[in-house]
Formats: structure tokens, sequence, C-alpha cells
């Protein structure tokens, strides 16, 4: 934690400029190796960025670091849910078979941020039903340039339009079986996502205004609290993301952050205007999600009071 407090504080604020996702991708893999824990890579990938949208993609593939930690460092990757009908478990239809001549995949995801980058696509599919007629779901990994892999981009977000979205066609993909990840695909991989996600991207949200704060002259009051988030976030990063506690401490955490931003909006004026004209564009981003994360909570609350929470995330 000191080494990414020390980066924090005494690396140069001036970040280079940023002209691509692949010039993004270069720079993030320069950080791999100086901080191996994913909460770290956040923090300092958020810092380096030249604007939010590039350092929520760092902070998207720290959180893939954290999750699929066997999956080589050096590829970037997509988490593929989203269907037609949703990202819930009964909404999605990607069918894993095996009809004895190894497992296969088809179907489609309809939003898959970072899709057109990333290299390994990781799937969320179904295998069928079980007992009581609910999706039996596996996580499979596939080469984006597998034979009958289709990665079609985007039109680009008012918010945040650097960071590519794409949707994946699956036509009779073929996999070996050790694509197919160990494990329930719901409560292993896809449910514990969002916190993991929420954790390492407010972290990068959070190395990055360390990096505004300093180098446009914000008071130290200012920089300490944003320090001093950053902790918390880290220390929440590290529990288990499908522990109900870790959920109701994320929610207060988040809560913190989003009140340190409302006492900082007068010191915007004192930030260079492509920097703050950015950040009144894409600051939208961190409300994306927001009824998923107020589920999240309440079934948290629930479950902390003894209660039984229907459904869940």
């Amino acid at each position: 934690m000191n080494d990414a407090l020390r980066f924090l504080l005494t690396e140069s604020p001036e970040p280079q400029p940023l002209d691509s996702v692949e010039a993004w991708w270069r720079r993030h893999l320069e950080l791999l190796s100086r901080f191996p824990a994913p909460a770290d890579l956040a923090l300092a990938g958020g810092f380096r960025a030249d604007r939010l949208g590039y350092a929520f993609a760092s902070g998207y593939h720290a959180a893939h670091r954290f999750l699929f930690p066997m999956l080589p460092a050096d590829r970037p990757c997509a988490l593929c849910a989203t269907e037609p009908g949703g990202a819930h478990p009964s909404a999605i239809q990607t069918r894993l078979t095996d009809t004895g001549s190894g497992p296969r995949l088809t179907g489609a995801k309809t939003f898959v941020t970072l899709g057109t980058r990333a290299e390994l696509l990781l799937v969320v599919a179904t295998e069928g039903q079980d007992a009581q007629g609910r999706n039996r779901l596996r996580m499979v990994v596939v080469d984006a340039k597998r034979p009958g892999v289709r990665v079609n981009a985007l039109p680009e977000l008012p918010f945040v339009p650097e960071v590519p979205h794409a949707e994946l066609m699956l036509e009779d993909v073929a996999v070996t079986p050790d694509a197919v990840l160990p494990g329930d695909g719901y409560a292993r991989y896809l449910k514990p996502f969002r916190t993991v996600e929420d954790c390492h991207v407010h972290l990068a949200l959070l190395g990055w205004l360390v990096q505004v704060a300093r180098r446009s002259g914000w008071p130290d009051s200012a920089r300490e609290e944003l320090l001093a988030l950053a902790v918390m976030l880290r220390g929440l990063a590290q529990a288990d993301p499908s522990d109900a506690t870790t959920h109701l401490a994320l929610g207060g955490a988040l809560d913190l952050t989003k009140r340190a931003l409302v006492r900082c909006e007068s010191l915007w004026a004192q930030v260079d205007a492509p920097t703050r004209e950015r950040w009144e564009r894409d600051r939208r981003l961190l409300d994306v999600a927001g009824k998923v994360r107020a589920k999240r909570l309440e079934t948290a609350r629930q479950r902390a009071a003894g209660g039984t929470a229907a459904g869940g995330e």
C-alpha cells in the first residue's frame, strides 16, 4: 500500500496525453510489474491517465486481474454477459454444448466494455437448467480471434467516448475443455464482478483525482481526503466480494466518495479547461448501474438484519 501512496504523492502529476485505447494499454502495461496487486494497479493506472475514461479502463482491467488471476496479465480481457434480455442469470441464452467433439459456444452479447480491444473474452454461457429450472451458468475464456467469433463496434457513448464497446456474436465456436473455468459461472464470477469492478474503478477514479488535485493546486485537506478514501477502498478491494458485510461497507465508502466529490466542486475552477470539460461530460459514468448498487446494498442490509433477501444481484 505504501508504495502505491508514495507513487501518488511523488510521481509527476503531469500525464502524457493519450490519444487512443492502444496508447492507454501500453501505459497500463508499464505499471503491471511495478504494481502486482490489482488495487494498487488501479490506483497507479488512474493516476497515469489523462482523463476519466482511461482511468476507468485501468480500473476495469485491474478488476479482471483480481477475479481472474489465472489469465495472462498482458492480454486485455472483457467480461461478456449482457444479452438482449439483460445480464440476469435467467436472461443468459448463450449456450455451451458438447456433442462429443468438445465444447462449443453459440449466442450473442449486446454490450461488451472494451470489446473491440479485448484479446480474451470471458463469456457467460448456460449449460441448461437444473431441477428447479434455473440456468446452470459457466464462464468460458474465448480467444477473440477464434473462428466463429465476431466483434462489432458499437457507437460511442455520450460520456467516456474513448472507451470502446461492442456487440459479440458466437457462431458454433469451438473451445478447449480447459477454457471452461472451474466453478459456478454465476456465484463464482458473474455475481461478484460488480462488487470487484466498483472497488477497482473507484480506486482508479481516486488515483486520477489525486493527480488532478496535485497539478491544479487543490488544498492539502482535499488531497488527503482523497488519499484516505483510497486506503479505505483498497481494504475493501481485498475483502470477500460475495459477503454481505463487504457490500455494507462498500455502500458506505461509495457514499463518502460522492460526498467528497461534492466538496471538491468549487475546486474544479482551478483545473485546466480541457480536463474540466471532460470531467463535466464524463462524470455520468459514476451513476451507471446505480440501481444495481442500491439493490445490492438493500439485500446486504436484509441479510445483516437476519432477513431473507429475495433474488439477490
